[in-house]
């Protein structure tokens, strides 16, 4: 029986409609106000009936709480990664099966995913704008932590508002209420992009104005202090991190800003050539891929009682384009480096953070980065070499 779907009207200023939703119907009408998020509309009894069975964080009192799902009560825990085939998800599945075993931690999308990715452990589709999948997954897989990587990035997300605001933020209230109600663990990323014009930018605390300028930007502000409301007012144990810009050899940049830094490895040894799109003075802080794993998995495993808060910045270095293009010539000293500004991408990298203090985060539980700029080329030159090497003998 179908109880999940939009309040529309049928014209400009008419009565709102109740129209029936599936998976399809929920991501094409962000402008929509879903089941999830009614307050005082009249929602059909039917409707009312089987969502009043279990909780919603809108349907219990204020000193309810609930918590996840300890290691005393399972070997492992369970986890789910939504937008799994996105940069961070698949290494991330990688690092955790390697810890808890190769079928606790379950790899979703709304994508097919590669051959080598079906086969390396468990996969299922997963649309974050469909409450009713999202929670028979964690129902029927007994999830007890929940990875929320989907999301459209910076610069994707500014070409199509209005799909980045349902999957940013419509997906996240899904989320957040699937978590509440079953007592998830929960990890949403944040971001460099969290922060705006107006932050302290060098460095940038924890803790500070943000008023960021794009939707990504807002989307993970408001993703931040939901989850701390939801940790405050339900006990849901929420944990965020603010992630720099992520680099990493074995996947294609993927819409942000910081992607630049992934591209000139590629273009460089494809090609000896990179035309960079940001200014080569621009500083932003940055991270390899190995370093925002681990540190992911480590605040996941972080006695509640040392964190002392539930969003942290985290760091490793912090480098422009030029630096970056002068520490890969040093490996390559043909490399060809040209600079065409793209403005939009420039004004969203004036607004973002130039590096990050994260010394709660090292005070807190003990983070510390493995990857300076010197070890990150030579990393990623390494991986190239190693995959040129295994196509020639293919």
């Amino acid at each position: 029986m179908e109880t999940h779907g939009v309040y529309r009207r049928t014209r400009s200023h008419g009565p709102l409609c109740w129209v029936p939703a599936s998976a399809h119907t929920r991501a094409q009408s962000p402008e929509g106000i879903y089941l999830t998020d009614i307050y005082a509309q009249p929602i059909p009894p039917v409707a009312i009936a089987i969502r009043n069975i279990s909780f919603s964080p809108r349907q219990v009192t204020s000193d309810a709480s609930f918590h996840s799902v300890s290691f005393s009560e399972t070997d492992h825990p369970k986890v789910l990664i939504t937008g799994g085939l996105g940069q961070l998800g698949v290494g991330l599945a990688k690092l955790l099966r390697k810890r808890f075993g190769k079928n606790n931690v379950i790899l979703s999308d709304i994508r097919k995913p590669p051959s080598n990715v079906f086969h390396s452990g468990p996969f299922i589709y997963s649309d974050i704008l469909d409450y009713k999948n999202l929670r028979e997954i964690v129902v029927n897989n007994r999830i007890t932590w929940l990875v929320h990587y989907s999301a459209l990035l910076s610069a994707v997300g500014e070409a199509n508002v209005a799909l980045a605001r349902s999957v940013n933020i419509t997906g996240l209230h899904n989320i957040l209420d699937i978590a509440a109600e079953h007592g998830l663990r929960l990890f949403v990323p944040s971001t460099i992009g969290a922060f705006g014009p107006t932050s302290p930018r060098n460095p940038t605390p924890d803790l500070c104005v943000q008023r960021p300028r794009t939707i990504y930007g807002v989307s993970k502000v408001h993703a931040e202090l939901m989850g701390e409301y939801y940790h405050h007012r339900y006990g849901l144990d929420f944990r965020c991190l603010r992630y720099p810009g992520i680099i990493s050899a074995d996947s294609m940049p993927g819409g942000g800003t910081t992607d630049y830094a992934v591209q000139i490895f590629h273009d460089a040894i494809k090609s000896g050539k990179f035309e960079c799109n940001l200014r080569p003075d621009t500083r932003l802080p940055m991270m390899y891929i190995d370093d925002c794993l681990r540190a992911t998995l480590e605040v996941m495993e972080a006695p509640a009682d040392t964190l002392s808060m539930r969003t942290y910045n985290i760091n490793a270095m912090s480098f422009t384009p030029e630096e970056l293009s002068q520490e890969l010539q040093k490996q390559m000293p043909d490399l060809e480096v040209t600079y065409d500004v793209d403005l939009v991408r420039q004004a969203i990298a004036d607004s973002w953070p130039m590096d990050f203090d994260d010394s709660n985060a090292r005070k807190d539980w003990s983070w510390k980065h493995d990857y300076d700029l010197p070890e990150l080329v030579q990393t990623m030159l390494n991986f190239f070499e190693a995959e040129r090497r295994m196509s020639h003998i293919n």
